[in-house]
């Protein structure tokens, strides 16, 4: 049976970004992301759901997150889930977290409204980027 696992997040972060390195050098930013969903009860309420997720990301992501984003910042992410499993020092039950390896991310806004004096400009846009121009483009057959 074929396996298939992936995650598509949109959501806002509840933290700034922690980035560190591996003695190797490899970027690690982990991020949490907040979720919320909106919807109805039976009796017409309307309410509110948030999801908390952690994530992982790595190498030259990790380090564009870890300069652009910061807490509040809306990001949509892609992923795949993974289950961590450890055994608690203290009490030497078994643990366990399930995360988001991030695999791709876009920004949802400009990073405009909460550009900060003295930070750093805001990250690349969140749209496609441009096509760049054929040498075809001058050569008109008509």
């Amino acid at each position: 049976m074929p396996n298939f696992n992936k995650v598509i997040l949109a959501g806002n972060l509840t933290r700034d970004p922690e980035l560190r390195y591996t003695p190797k050098g490899t970027a690690i930013a982990r991020i949490g992301l907040a979720i919320n969903r909106s919807f109805r009860t039976e009796a017409g309420e309307t309410r509110e759901e948030t999801t908390f997720v952690d994530i992982d990301a790595f190498g030259r992501q990790a380090e564009i997150i870890g300069q652009y984003f910061r807490k509040g910042r809306p990001i949509l992410v892609e992923g795949r889930l993974r289950l961590d499993q450890w055994e608690d020092k203290n009490t030497r039950q078994k643990q366990s977290k399930l995360r988001v390896v991030l695999e791709s991310f876009s920004f949802l806004d400009s990073g405009r409204a909460e550009a900060a004096p003295g930070a750093p400009p805001p990250g690349p846009p969140s749209g496609p980027k441009p096509a760049e121009p054929s040498p075809m483009d001058d050569e008109v057959p008509f």
